[in-house]
This record gives C-alpha cells, sequence and structure tokens, in this order.
C-alpha cells in the first residue's frame, strides 16, 4: 500500500471513530493488566461477564493475594484455561506487590517478565494504560495487515514492525484499537463484509466478498 493511501486508510479509520476504546472492561492499569491477561483465547465479553464482580471485589495485586487462586478460579471458571490463567494473575500480582510496590511498571521488559505477560498483553496496557504509541497485533490486526496490505508479515512480530514504521504519527495513540475493531467486526475472518467497508477501494484483498442476497419477501397469494 502506498504511503498516501495508508495515510487515508487511516484518517478514514479516524473520521469514523475519532476516540477508540478497548473493549474490556477496567478499573485501573491493574485490572486493565488482569483482563487482557485473561483475554488470551478468550472474547473480551467473555472476559468482561466474568471480571464483573471481580473487579467490584478486587481493584490492586495486594487484594488479589487476599482473594487467593481459589477465590479467583470461582470467578473466572467460565474462561478458557482459567486454572493456568489464575496461578499466573496470582503470581504477577506477588511480583507486583514485591518487586514494584503493588504499581504497574512501565516498562515492557518488567511487564513481559510477568508471569503469562507477552509482548502483546505488554503491547495494549503501554498504550491503554500509558497513552504509549504502541500496536499489539491479535489475530484481528494480523488478519487486517496481512489481507489489506498495509503491513504483510508472517508473524506477528513482523507485523508489528511493519505497523510501527508505516503508521503516520497522527494516528499512532488509536491505531492499535482502529484496526482491532475493523478485523472484529467488519474485516472478519471466515467473511469479511467488503460491501460496507469504508477501505475497499484501498484494499489488496481480491476478489470482494458481495453482500449476502436478498431474500425476497413472502406474500400471501390469493
Amino acid at each position: 500500500m502506498k504511503r498516501a493511501d495508508i495515510f487515508e486508510f487511516y484518517r478514514r479509520l479516524a473520521e469514523a471513530d475519532p476516540s477508540p476504546q478497548t473493549e474490556l472492561a477496567y478499573v485501573n492499569p491493574y485490572t486493565l493488566l488482569v483482563a487482557v491477561a485473561l483475554s488470551a483465547q478468550a472474547t473480551d465479553v467473555g472476559v468482561n461477564k466474568a471480571t464483573r464482580l471481580l473487579f467490584e471485589e478486587v481493584q490492586t495485586p495486594a487484594a488479589m493475594l487476599a482473594l487467593g487462586e481459589d477465590g479467583l478460579k470461582a470467578h473466572i471458571k467460565t474462561i478458557g484455561l482459567f486454572n493456568t490463567k489464575a496461578k499466573n494473575v496470582i503470581a504477577l500480582s506477588r511480583i507486583l506487590v514485591e518487586q514494584h510496590g503493588g504499581e504497574v511498571p512501565r516498562d515492557r521488559a518488567a511487564l513481559e517478565a510477568l508471569p503469562g505477560v507477552g509482548r502483546k498483553t505488554a503491547n495494549v496496557v503501554l498504550n491503554v494504560a500509558f497513552g504509549e504509541e504502541t500496536i499489539a497485533v491479535d489475530t484481528h490486526i494480523f488478519r487486517v495487515a496481512n489481507r489489506t496490505g498495509l503491513a504483510p508479515g508472517k508473524n506477528v512480530v513482523v507485523v508489528e514492525q511493519g505497523l510501527e514504521k508505516v503508521t503516520p504519527k497522527p494516528f499512532r495513540s488509536h491505531a492499535h484499537h482502529w484496526l482491532i475493531l475493523h478485523g472484529r467486526y467488519v474485516c472478519k475472518a471466515r467473511r469479511p463484509e467488503c460491501w460496507r467497508c469504508i477501505e475497499a477501494d484501498l484494499c489488496a484483498f481480491r476478489p470482494k466478498t458481495p453482500a449476502p442476497a436478498q431474500k425476497s419477501p413472502v406474500t400471501d397469494r390469493e
């Protein structure tokens, strides 16, 4: 995709949604970190249902340790891999208390050193909680970047580096959210909704997916 087309690509996303937000519910940087860690191989909707009551009770690492692993499991048992995730959340909470004064560090290396926290999770926390211009490449962003030709790559790191290189400065803060929401609701995995996509003329994907056929209304015969 040419530089002018990339700028126009983001300009359209910004015009359609000037202030995009994460769809994960959270209270503060700590609960955001927990929510993102829980969201691996799970939907935001599912995570939000599981954490609604949890985050009313627990909003700090110390409170999570007081709740304990079994108490946490009771809240998140509807989420996939909840046993492993509970163990990781308790472990990372202990590290935050013992090594970071109970605060979420604004540092990629420190975040990625936490149990269950990878590059994608760290990028989300840095972007959403601290306003860093990071782009967390999940399955939606990976698909959009490759399908459209915006920043093609064989793995998430290559795509992330490509997006960081081509994304114009005015759009870097919100790029993560625009791309993930576009992939979640328009540029879908199985059937991209090209017929209603604001980027269709800029996108490299061929052939474009046509609009579904309209069913003829059933009328009563006289």
